[in-house]
C-alpha cells in the first residue's frame, strides 16, 4: 500500500519555511505521495453546494490558496523521491494547452514524478470568476481537455479538433518523462465520475464522505469500484490495469466514527482498526490511499505525520 497526505495550501504550513519541513519529514518518514487541492480564485458569495459536507457549505470560504501547479514546482524542487499528486485539479479551470504544458514541464523538473488528480469541478461562482468554459458544460470539457493532453503529451505532430479546444501545427516540447504522461486519476463518485475514470483515466480515485454518494463502508465502497470495473470492460479495457486510490478526508483520531447506517466509518478507530481497512482494500486492489495529517499548526501536522507513520505504516 502507498500512503500520502495533502500538504497545506492555506493556513499554518502554507509558506516557504513550512512546506519545506512538511514535504522533506514526508520523505523521511517514508510517505509515497503528497497532494495539492485546487482553487484560483474564492467568490466572496457562494450558492453552489460543496458535494463533502451535510450542510453544503464550503469550509474554505476565507479565500485563501496557494495555486497548485506552482506549488507544485516548488515541491518538486525540495524534495527527491515523493510522488507529486494534484488531488484534486480542477481541468476547465486552466486552457487545455497551457495546462498540458505546465503538467509536462512538471513532469521534466521532477524526473517523472507527478500523478494527475483531476475532476470537473462544483462551483459555478468560481467557473465565472476566472473566466472558465460553460460550468453547464463542465465534464463534456473536462474530457476533452484529458484527450487534448494526451495527445499534446505522446504525439509529434499534434492536432485536435473539439468542441471545446483545437489545435494543430504545434510542436510541443519537452514531452513529460513518463512515456503517456502523467498517470490520470478520476476523482468524484458519480456515475460521470465513474465513466471518466473508467474510460479515460487510468484510475479512480473517490472521496468517501460525499453525502450523496457515501463511500464510507467497505461494501458502499467494493459495490462502487465493481461499477467502475464494468465500465472499464464495456468500454473494452482491462480493469486490472486501473488504479484504485481512495480518499479518507476526516482524520485519524484514534477513536471511531460512526456512519449513518451505525457501522465504523473506514479508516478510524484504533491503529488495529486501521490495520484491518488497510488489508481490506489491499484484498480489493486498492494500491493508494490519502488520509488526512493537516492539524491547526505546523506542529501538529508534523506530530500527526509521525504518528500515522509510527503506528500504522511501519507495521504494514
Amino acid at each position: 500500500m502507498k500512503f500520502g497526505f495533502n500538504v497545506p495550501v492555506r493556513g499554518p504550513g502554507a509558506d516557504p519555511a513550512g512546506m519545506t519541513e512538511i514535504a522533506r519529514r514526508a520523505e523521511s518518514l517514508g510517505y509515497d505521495y503528497i497532494s495539492v487541492t485546487d482553487h484560483i480564485a474564492v467568490p466572496r458569495n457562494i450558492d453552489s453546494r460543496y458535494p463533502y459536507t451535510e450542510d453544503g457549505m464550503f469550509p474554505g470560504r476565507a479565500g485563501e490558496y496557494l495555486e497548485p501547479l506552482t506549488l507544485m514546482g516548488f515541491l518538486a524542487g525540495i524534495t527527491d523521491r515523493v510522488q507529486l499528486l494534484t488531488s484534486i485539479l480542477v481541468v476547465p479551470h486552466r486552457p487545455a494547452v497551457l495546462a498540458a504544458k505546465m503538467i509536462s514541464s512538471l513532469d521534466v523538473m521532477s524526473k517523472g514524478r507527478v500523478i494527475l488528480g483531476i475532476g470537473a469541478g462544483w462551483m459555478r461562482e468560481e467557473f465565472e470568476a476566472i473566466d472558465a468554459p460553460d460550468f453547464d458544460a463542465r465534464g463534456r470539457v473536462t474530457d476533452e481537455y484529458l484527450q487534448a493532453f494526451r495527445i499534446l503529451w505522446t504525439e509529434q505532430n499534434p492536432t485536435f479538433h473539439g468542441e471545446h479546444v483545437t489545435f494543430n501545427d504545434l510542436i510541443f516540447e519537452p514531452k513529460p518523462v513518463q512515456p503517456r504522461g502523467p498517470r490520470i486519476w478520476a476523482g468524484g463518485e458519480s456515475k460521470a465520475a465513474k465513466r471518466r475514470a473508467s474510460t479515460l483515466a487510468d484510475g479512480w480515485f473517490p472521496v468517501g464522505n460525499n453525502p450523496k454518494f457515501p463511500l464510507d463502508t467497505m461494501e458502499r465502497y467494493s459495490a462502487a469500484q465493481d461499477e467502475v470495473k464494468d465500465l472499464s470492460q464495456n468500454a473494452d479495457r482491462d480493469p486490472a490495469a486501473l488504479d484504485f486510490a481512495y480518499w479518507a478526508i476526516w482524520p485519524w483520531t484514534g477513536g471511531a466514527e460512526t456512519t449513518t447506517d451505525g457501522e465504523r466509518r473506514l479508516l478510524t478507530g484504533t491503529a488495529e482498526d486501521l490495520k484491518g481497512d488497510v488489508k481490506r482494500f489491499e484484498d480489493r486492489g486498492v494500491r493508494n490511499l490519502s488520509i488526512m495529517l493537516l492539524g491547526g499548526s505546523l506542529d501538529k501536522t508534523l506530530d500527526n505525520m509521525d504518528r500515522f507513520a509510527d503506528q500504522i505504516m511501519s507495521k504494514i
